[in-house]
């Protein structure tokens, strides 16, 4: 007669398993984390390219109706084209609006990041002619550019 044997259902996982998960989790994570933050890093700075070119249209518009740009003698430029057409009030999420310069002729805007997750991004701006560059020197279309980014 054969001797009985009990048979043991192995389930479950073992350390060794648990720990190539772990592993490959964590891979994972360190590759899609970083990409994550650079989305949404671009659209924060997609929302400030947004509000200066409204800021610029504004200008515009102001100007075909007055012959001059808003600048600062007007008060606070920004107010101004808010309650005239509707330009997003300053700030507009994580940047700072600021006209630099201005004078009838022409003006330049700057979106300046103001919260700690975007303030690695540098600063755009644009100026009357639509011309766009950010605060490391590179100007649109260069790839290079925030602008293009």
């Amino acid at each position: 007669m054969r001797p009985l044997r009990l048979r043991y259902n192995q389930s479950g996982i073992t350390l060794i398993e648990l720990l190539v998960v772990i592993v490959i989790v964590g891979i994972l994570a360190a590759v899609a984390i970083p990409s994550y933050t650079g989305y949404l890093q671009r659209s924060r700075r997609a929302d400030a390219k947004v509000a200066l070119e409204q800021l610029r249209a504004a200008q515009e518009m102001f100007r075909a109706e007055r012959g001059r740009y808003v600048n600062t003698a007007d008060g606070n430029p920004l107010v101004i084209l808010q309650n005239s057409w509707g330009v997003p009030r300053n700030p507009v999420g994580d940047y700072v609006l600021v006209i630099t310069s201005s004078s009838p002729t022409g003006f330049i805007a700057q979106a300046t990041p103001n919260t700690a997750r975007q303030l690695g991004d540098g600063d755009l701006f644009i100026d009357q002619n639509g011309r766009k560059w950010d605060s490391d020197g590179y100007v649109y279309p260069d790839p290079r550019s925030k602008w293009a980014k």
